[in-house]
């Protein structure tokens, strides 16, 4: 199954349009799904949905300008309203009753150059989210101007979410399943994206700590040069770790701390991530083993392949016994050669779908920071 690749170009509306234009059909699904999803679960309305959006454009704007124009320009090229768009980006945050808040499970790695058989630096994960959205998934790169060049996953519509750019920085991220505090803050699409425009890693980071959250997010942050950092991310303290004989695994729960705000409470919206962790790390740490980078992809899929707990697995399938609108599943499998500037992606589950090498380079053409402000 071939995954939908989007390239765009160009200042912010332009390249929104070309976003739009061609990712037209997986954008109009998207809407048409959540549409209906927020009122089976949620008893909310799309339109109340979309007229909720507005309240965000302050915040972006102070925080990400170029998005909103970006999003206007996906509007226009896709036939959507600017509202809908910016619901698509949204939708983790709509509601403090939101449905699609603490679903999300994930599975990360990065592997440091010194713990890989070939030497190189790996990133990725399993993506995993609502069956329904597998076909509106979509792959793009980036160029933008005075910005690294980025190569993203994405569900159609949205601006930003895990992937890497053209100065070797790579994000990867985890629903985190809590909540707390109602002061309204930065969609998630948007810190990502801006963790991806960033040249180096203080930029990268300045980007999470100067951000103002409204919900628990995990996001693991990875460079070429053998540096990963793993944040905990919520909308009072983060918490942060390294990896571990160089390798950094994270799936949905706190493993650092817990915050004082929900300490007393806390629960695991997703158990089985207390399992995938480990499942992840122990096949992980037999990457020393590997003498090619042939077989570190090999063994990267064979660890996110893994089916013990399923379908609540690594590799997650569907679960019979949810209901229709809750059915989850692996949409998207990543390998990143970090080193090279390969990337590799499954659509779908990575047990049954073949990564396929993107025509896209991270380093094709490639600017610094001196040659773009130039």
């Amino acid at each position: 199954m071939r995954i939908p690749l989007i390239e765009i170009a160009g200042p912010p509306r332009d390249r929104g349009r070309q976003y739009g234009e061609q990712a037209r059909e997986q954008i109009e699904r998207s809407i048409a799904w959540y549409r209906e999803q927020f009122v089976a679960t949620a008893s909310l309305r799309w339109e109340d949905v979309t007229a909720n959006a507005r309240r965000w454009e302050p915040l972006v704007e102070a925080y990400l300008p170029d998005a909103l124009e970006e999003m206007r320009g996906i509007a226009e090229g896709s036939g959507a309203s600017y509202e809908e768009i910016l619901a698509l980006n949204g939708r983790g945050e709509l509601s403090s009753g939101n449905p699609f808040l603490e679903e999300e499970e994930c599975s990360s790695y990065s592997i440091l150059p010194e713990a890989s058989g070939d030497g190189h630096a790996y990133c990725g994960q399993n993506w995993d989210w609502r069956s329904a959205v597998l076909d509106t998934v979509v792959m793009v790169r980036v160029e933008q101007p005075g910005r690294p060049t980025i190569v993203m996953q994405v569900e159609a519509g949205q601006v930003g979410r895990q992937g890497a750019n053209s100065a070797g920085i790579a994000l990867n991220a985890n629903g985190l399943g809590a909540r707390f505090g109602n002061a309204l803050g930065i969609p998630q699409p948007y810190i990502r994206r801006k963790i991806l425009d960033a040249w180096d890693l203080n930029e990268a980071l300045e980007a999470i700590f100067r951000s103002r959250q409204s919900l628990c997010t995990n996001l693991l942050l990875s460079h070429r040069d053998g540096f990963a950092i793993d944040l905990e991310t919520t909308p009072g303290r983060h918490g942060w770790g390294y990896p571990k004989d160089g390798v950094l695994v994270h799936t949905n729960h706190f493993r650092y701390f817990v915050p004082k705000q929900i300490e007393g409470t806390y629960r695991l919206v997703s158990p089985d991530s207390l399992y995938r962790a480990d499942r992840l790390e122990r096949a992980l740490a037999r990457s020393r083993e590997t003498a090619t980078s042939v077989a570190m992809r090999a063994l990267i899929r064979e660890a996110l392949s893994d089916h013990f707990g399923y379908p609540s697995s690594v590799c997650n399938h569907p679960n019979p016994s949810d209901p229709w609108y809750d059915q989850n599943e692996t949409v998207a499998s990543s390998i990143v050669d970090l080193t090279t500037g390969e990337y590799w992606i499954a659509h779908g589950n990575p047990c049954r779908n073949e990564y396929e090498l993107l025509p896209w380079n991270l380093y094709d053409g490639a600017a610094t920071p001196a040659a773009a402000a130039a």
